[in-house]
């Protein structure tokens, strides 16, 4: 799944301690999530996207597969 977590913090003017604490999570969270190594659970998802005042689907963007598409 693709992310804008780093745009959008950036674009906010916050390095990834400043938004971490922000929110409440670990420095390393921001950064696996960031680089897409870890997605986050629905909750911290709605976190980052109320700290952003945005939608989540304007965040996160996931891409469905071939199997999941319907015929």
């Amino acid at each position: 799944m693709e992310n804008r977590v780093e745009e959008l913090r950036k674009k906010a003017g916050m390095n990834q301690d400043d938004f971490a604490k922000a929110i409440r999570v670990s420095r390393q969270t921001i950064s696996s999530i960031e680089t897409g190594k870890y997605n986050p659970s629905l909750e911290l998802a709605f976190t980052i996207a109320d700290f952003f005042d945005t939608s989540i689907e304007k965040i996160f963007i996931h891409e469905r597969g071939r199997q999941n598409e319907k015929k």
